[in-house]
C-alpha cells in the first residue's frame, strides 16, 4: 500500500507509545472514529499492524522480518533523506560494498551521477541500479539468491566478500537495541554483513528512527564497530551517550536545505 502522512504518523504512534485505542488515535490526529478505523484496517492488511479488540499494535515478531514490498514503502521519504546524506559523503573514485536493505537500495539511486566508483554488492537491486551508470563498475556476489528481496546470502557469498578489502562497508540493519547491539532476522544475512564489517576500513550504517529499540532474533554487530551512523532524526538521549561512548559519529539527514543537507549531532 501507499502510505499517506496519517498512516506514517499512526504507525510512529504505535511504534513509540505501543498499543493504542482507537479513541487515542482519533483524539491524537482530530479525526473521527471511523477514519481511524478505517486507516488501522488497511495498515492491517498491509500487514503493519496488528488489531485486538479496540485498537492495535506493532506486529511486534523478533523472528520474521517485514515482508520486502512492505519495508519499500514504508517511510521512503526518511530513507530518501538518508540516502542524499550517504551519497554525499561518498567520494568519487572510491570502493564500496554495499548489502541488503531497502535503505540501501535509496542510497543506489543516489549514486548514479557519482564517478569513478567501485561496488561489490549482495542485493540484486543494487546492481540493476548502479549498472546503468557507465562510471560505476560494479561487482555481483556469489550465492543464493532471496527470492524474498533479491539479496544473496550463504556461505558463498561470505567467501566472495573476503576477497576484498574495501574504503566503505555500507550496511543496512532491522533493529538497534538499548545495549548498542545491532541485530537483524536472517542468520545467512548477518554473517555476510559481518564480513563486510572486518573487510571495510570504514563502516557506514544506514537506519531510519523506527530501527532503534526494534527487536529482532540475531546479534550482527554492536554500535562500536560502525564509524558512522545515518539517520533521519535526532536518536534518544539514551541512544546519543551510547554512539559517544563508542565514538560513533552520528549524521541526522535534515528536512531543510532541499533535503539534501545534513547535520552531525556527534562529532566523531
Amino acid at each position: 500500500m501507499n502510505l499517506n502522512p496519517r498512516h506514517t504518523q499512526l504507525l510512529d504512534a504505535v511504534r513509540a507509545q505501543g498499543p493504542l485505542t482507537i479513541e487515542a488515535l482519533a483524539e491524537r490526529f482530530d479525526v473521527t472514529l471511523q477514519t481511524v478505523r478505517r486507516d488501522v484496517q488497511r495498515l492491517a492488511e498491509a500487514g503493519l499492524l496488528a488489531r485486538f479488540h479496540g485498537g492495535v499494535r506493532m506486529p511486534g515478531s523478533t523472528t520474521e522480518n517485514i515482508a520486502y514490498r512492505q519495508r519499500q514503502a514504508m517511510h521512503s521519504e526518511a530513507k530518501k533523506r538518508i540516502a542524499r546524506s550517504i551519497a554525499q559523503r561518498v567520494p568519487n573514485g572510491c570502493s564500496l560494498v554495499m548489502n541488503i536493505g531497502t535503505t540501501i537500495e535509496a542510497v543506489a539511486h543516489e549514486l548514479l551521477q557519482h564517478r569513478g566508483l567501485r561496488v561489490i554488492t549482495n542485493n540484486l537491486h543494487v546492481a540493476a541500479l548502479l549498472s546503468t551508470n557507465s562510471d560505476c563498475e560494479v561487482i555481483v556476489a556469489g550465492g543464493m539468491v532471496r527470492a524474498a528481496d533479491q539479496g544473496i546470502v550463504g556461505e558463498a557469498t561470505v567467501d566472495f566478500m573476503r576477497q576484498f578489502r574495501v574504503d566503505i562497508g555500507l550496511i543496512g540493519i532491522s533493529g538497534i537495541e538499548a545495549d548498542g547491539s545491532l541485530r537483524d532476522f536472517d542468520y545467512r544475512e548477518v554473517k555476510v554483513a559481518r564480513t563486510i564489517i572486518e573487510q571495510s576500513r570504514e563502516v557506514w550504517l544506514a537506519a531510519d528512527h523506527t530501527k532503534f529499540n526494534r527487536p529482532a532474533m540475531v546479534e550482527l554487530a554492536h554500535l562500536r564497530e560502525i564509524d558512522v551512523l545515518f539517520t533521519d532524526s535526532q536518536p534518544s538521549h539514551t541512544f546519543q551517550e551510547l554512539m559517544v561512548q563508542a565514538d560513533v559519529e552520528c549524521v541526522t539527514a535534515t528536512t531543510t536545505a532541499a533535503t539534501a543537507a545534513a547535520t552531525a549531532t556527534t562529532p566523531h
